[in-house]
């Protein structure tokens, strides 16, 4: 077999995992007790179109790294648990969705309370971090279907956040 014939179907396959990336922008604003708004790029990307990836916010002073995911009926409890590092399980205690005064849910609800959103913990340097939840326009498109939704910061600031669509 000569070398053309078998490097052919590595060539196709390096195409093909190549043409899976999906990759987004968004834009936002954080807005402090007191403070003037900042402007917030986002950039994410994915190999599953657009349902699980990485994603990074740029703020004026620090720059935040890290997974999203969007919930489905099939995600799975140990998919979730990076979610979790530094924040109580299930983001109970983040009004933005739920109240002040939700109690802890089990994983089970909160994927069926989630569905079709998309969820991310990002962290800074020093350790800074930031979680996100946003509702999508179209969830069967994941994050090239656009969206919006919000970000916290740890100190409590909070980032307006929109995805456009593809």
């Amino acid at each position: 077999m000569n070398k053309t014939t078998s490097l052919a179907p590595l060539l196709l396959l390096s195409l093909a995992l190549t043409a899976c990336t999906t990759t987004g922008i968004g834009g936002g604003q954080l807005a402090g007790d007191g403070a003037a708004q900042e402007p917030v790029a986002f950039n994410w990307s994915s190999n599953d179109g657009g349902l699980s990836g990485t994603m990074t916010a740029t703020l004026p002073d620090m720059t935040y790294q890290g997974r999203f995911f969007q919930i489905t009926q099939q995600t799975r409890s140990e998919v979730l648990t990076p979610l979790w590092n530094n924040w109580n399980r299930g983001w109970y205690d983040w009004p933005y969705w739920g109240g002040p005064m939700m109690q802890p849910y089990p994983t089970t609800q909160f994927i069926t309370h989630y569905s079709g959103k998309v969820v991310a913990t990002l962290t800074g340097l020093g350790g800074q971090r930031m979680r996100c939840r946003f509702h999508m326009v179209r969830p069967a498109s994941g994050m090239s279907g656009g969206g919006e939704g919000q970000c916290q910061l740890a100190d409590g600031g909070v980032v307006q956040a929109i995805f456009p669509g593809k």
